[in-house]
């Protein structure tokens, strides 16, 4: 895992097209601006985790698996903007 340090309205670049800003941070609260193409599903790691869960159940005779996604408690709000001019 890479663990990288920024500051408010700092940001990093995760290949050509994606985006995250640090938008906030109140104590122990940061919230995080994505850009990404309107392919590229972003989602809190708790959503993420249930749409595998569901699309598991889906399909019938599956085996169920473990979950192997540990992920930090996330509270960011998933919403798409259009990207700004």
């Amino acid at each position: 895992m890479l663990v990288l340090s920024r500051k408010l309205n700092q940001s990093i670049v995760i290949g050509d097209d994606i985006h995250i800003v640090v938008v906030s941070v109140d104590r122990d609260t940061v919230k995080l601006g994505i850009q990404a193409p309107r392919e590229v599903p972003v989602h809190r790691a708790e959503v993420y985790e249930e749409i595998q869960r569901a699309n598991r159940a889906a399909v019938p005779g599956a085996a169920p698996q473990t979950e192997q996604l540990q992920a930090a408690p996330a509270t960011l709000k998933s919403r798409r903007q259009p990207p700004k001019p």
